[in-house]
C-alpha cells in the first residue's frame, strides 16, 4: 500500500478537517487500532474516487473547481490594480519612499 508514494499538500477547511478528525477518533475506538487523521483521508480519498460518476460527488467537485477559479480571478484583479496604482502613482521603492534624487 505504502510502496508507492509521494507528498501531497493539502489545504482544507477547518470545520471538514475537525469532521475527519471525529471520524478517525470513532474508527479508533471501534476497531480499537490507531486510526491517524491521514489514515482516514487516504481512505475517504480512495472511496471518493471510486464514486466518480456519483451526481453528488461531480456537484462537490464542481463547486470546489468554481471556488478556486473565482479566488484565483479574484487575485489576479488585486495584482492588476496594485500594478496599475502603482504606474499611475509617483515613483517609490519596496519600502514605499520615495526614491533618492542624485545630486549634480
Amino acid at each position: 500500500m505504502l510502496g508507492n508514494k509521494t507528498t501531497v499538500l493539502l489545504i482544507l477547511a477547518q470545520d471538514v478537517l475537525d469532521q475527519a478528525r471525529v471520524v478517525a477518533g470513532k474508527a479508533t475506538i471501534t476497531l480499537k487500532l490507531p486510526v491517524s487523521l491521514q489514515i482516514v483521508l487516504r481512505a475517504l480519498i480512495e472511496e471518493g474516487l471510486k464514486r466518480d460518476g456519483h451526481a453528488t460527488f461531480l456537484a462537490n467537485v464542481e463547486s470546489q473547481a468554481r471556488a478556486v477559479r473565482h479566488q484565483r480571478s479574484m487575485t489576479r484583479k488585486r495584482v492588476e490594480e496594485d500594478r496599475t496604482n502603482l504606474r499611475s502613482g509617483s515613483p517609490r521603492d519596496q519600502s514605499g519612499r520615495e526614491p533618492r534624487k542624485r545630486p549634480k
